[in-house]
């Protein structure tokens, strides 16, 4: 920690780009939103759901569109249209016109209780997609990446304590920012909601963007014989990393490990209750926020400390055991199991940057990572389609081991690769 605070520009680097990180996560409070939007505008809440969809693909798409986009412009302007493009989004879905009353209004009816039933839309549901879930999606996943980016550039060597703190960020709005949108909707109709959101989400960008800027020269790491691979002495291209049998390792196992949690975690509320803990149920999504954002620090962190394979071969291997350990946990062990998976989902986020820039450099983190996070769309758009098409949940769980059985495999054969590189010094 104390390498980070006496890089003095580069801290306040990292304290802008956590901050923004921090805004930037609003975007996935859509499960607050959700139902208003459905209610205000006189669509399906089933219809409205896809939104989140189209944000978690136009996520990783804006990632990797703001990679190539940092070459070009620089990662302070990249930060800058990634942040007006979600205050955009919002102000936009803020805009379409309300659903339309149709019949007349019975007074002993409450009025919430008449809009459900009377409501219908002006407009098709497909605009939101857009509005919400596209410009916003892309928006995020471009500031998201120029954060990361440019947090591992100031400190190469303490990239994942520095990536950590970025992505713990993002990860803690919602436990934040959920309440706020709460609070608002209880006040607010949910289209004045979000232009105030809007607004406030552009000052923010537009304060803190000219502070998140790359070093001139980079400095360069610490190598230590046997730990840092040494693919990460060579400034990969996107496109030579796409070469590299190393690359289809990580994604493959950041698509295989993050499987568990995109299927546990929609349906944690029905899990909780089945399992005798209805009480905690809400409580429990709560706490899985908590443990989501503590991983994203945790474990690029210890990555930092026992390398970036090994800790990840952990967090597989204990995602597996949770999985695993789903078919039969009550209670107190089932909490405890469900905020494991869920540290080790977050961890992923934290981790798997560091992870690609060891193996491929630094220089093009931005647009390598947004290769790699593929997997990870890959993982959210399939498994859920997939896993559910299995009816006995023990059999659902005991497959969702099993695959992160395999990613933990994969990187065991990772860090024999490099290993064996470091051996024969092909750096």
């Amino acid at each position: 920690m104390g390498a980070i605070t006496q890089n003095k520009q580069g801290l306040k680097t990292l304290i802008a780009g956590t901050v923004l990180q921090l805004f930037l996560g609003i975007i996935y409070v859509w499960s607050v939103f959700k139902n208003p939007v459905s209610l205000y505008y006189g669509w399906e809440p089933s219809d409205v759901g896809l939104t989140a969809s189209f944000m978690l693909c136009f996520f990783v798409i804006g990632i990797l569109s703001g990679g190539k986009l940092q070459m070009k412009i620089g990662v302070k302007f990249t930060a800058l249209i990634g942040g007006l493009m979600v205050a955009v989004g919002m102000l936009a879905t803020a805009l379409i016109p309300q659903g339309e009353l149709l019949g007349f209004i019975d007074p002993e009816t409450p009025f919430s209780s008449y809009l459900e039933v009377t409501l219908v839309p002006i407009v098709p549901v497909f605009l939101i997609y857009i509005f919400y879930g596209i410009i916003g999606g892309f928006g995020v996943g471009m500031g998201y990446n120029a954060a990361i980016s440019t947090a591992q550039k100031w400190f190469p060597q303490n990239r994942g304590l520095a990536t950590g703190i970025s992505v713990c960020a993002f990860g803690a709005s919602t436990v934040v920012f959920a309440p706020v949108v709460e609070l608002l909707n209880g006040k607010f109709e949910v289209n004045v909601t979000l232009m105030i959101l809007s607004g406030v989400f552009a000052a923010a960008t537009l304060l803190l963007f000219s502070f998140i800027k790359a070093p001139v020269d980079l400095p360069a790491p610490a190598i230590k014989a046997g730990e840092l691979p040494p693919a990460a002495r060579r400034q990969y291209t996107t496109f030579e990393m796409l070469g590299s049998p190393r690359f289809y390792l990580i994604a493959l196992s950041l698509m295989l490990g993050t499987s568990v949690f995109f299927i546990i975690n929609p349906d944690l509320y029905d899990l909780a209750k089945d399992r005798g803990l209805e009480s905690f149920a809400t409580y429990l999504v709560m706490f899985t926020g908590i443990a989501n954002a503590a991983g994203r620090l945790g474990a690029p962190l210890m990555s930092d400390k026992i390398g970036r394979e090994q800790a990840d071969i952990i967090i597989l291997t204990a995602t597996a055991l949770g999985a695993f350990g789903l078919c039969f946990a009550q209670g107190g062990l089932l909490v405890a199991i469900i905020a494991v998976v869920a540290f080790c989902f977050g961890g992923y986020s934290g981790l798997y940057p560091v992870l690609t820039s060891e193996n491929f450099g630094i220089k093009n983190i931005g647009s390598n990572y947004g290769a790699v996070m593929v997997g990870f769309m890959i993982s959210a758009l399939l498994f859920p389609v997939v896993i559910n098409k299995i009816e006995e949940q023990i059999l659902r769980f005991i497959t969702l081991g099993c695959l992160a059985v395999i990613g933990a495999i994969l990187v065991v054969v990772l860090k024999i690769v490099n290993s064996k590189k470091v051996k024969d010094n092909k750096i």
